[in-house]
């Protein structure tokens, strides 16, 4: 069975998203069975494509009219490709035209798969790269303090001198967990 998917990122390009759909049906697929999701491709949760992939089963075959409708970035695209292969299902793509069901088209997706977890390896290393560098220039990553020296070392003396937690929180502006770890700071 074909099982059609169709995504846009906006509401706004609903006549995409009908295009699609007129797509898949003209290559076969059943109007029934075409799922579609108006989301923008960052987002993690697209209910329409868990929804085709929940009704798949083996021998079926996903249907898009693109390959980047299947994911946010070829790692997940390629991920979805080679879970619904583990499970006997074939993906078929209009453009570039490719179907897993061919053994070469299951050669492209390999060295694809092989391509993003390269592309992935290379982001950690630059990552790691980046951080150390900024480290050995005295920078730190994550967010910056909410309190300086100088405020911790008076958040120390107003709470010495009585001053309730809430009250320093407020005073500064943060919540009271930040006036906790300045407290357990190292002067």
């Amino acid at each position: 069975m074909l099982i059609g998917y169709a995504r846009v990122s906006t509401a706004r390009q609903e006549q995409s998203l009908d295009t699609q759909r007129e797509q898949l049906t003209a290559v076969g697929c059943d109007p029934n069975h075409i799922y579609s999701d108006t989301i923008r491709g960052t987002k993690w949760q697209r209910p329409g494509l868990d929804a085709a992939l929940a009704y798949a089963r083996p021998a079926d075959t996903i249907l898009v009219t693109r390959l980047d409708r299947l994911g946010r970035n070829m790692v997940e695209t390629v991920t979805t490709i080679a879970d619904l292969a583990e499970r006997d299902i074939n993906v078929r793509v209009l453009e570039p035209e490719l179907d897993t069901a061919r053994p070469a088209d299951k050669v492209v997706v390999n060295v694809m798969a092989s391509l993003a977890e390269w592309e992935r390896d290379l982001l950690i290393q630059r990552t790691r790269e980046g951080v150390a560098h900024a480290r050995t220039q005295g920078r730190v990553a994550g967010p910056k303090p909410k309190l300086n020296l100088e405020q911790k070392k008076q958040i120390r003396q107003l709470r010495q001198a009585g001053e309730s937690v809430s009250a320093l929180a407020r005073s500064f502006n943060v919540s009271r967990q930040t006036i906790y770890r300045a407290l357990e700071a190292k002067p």
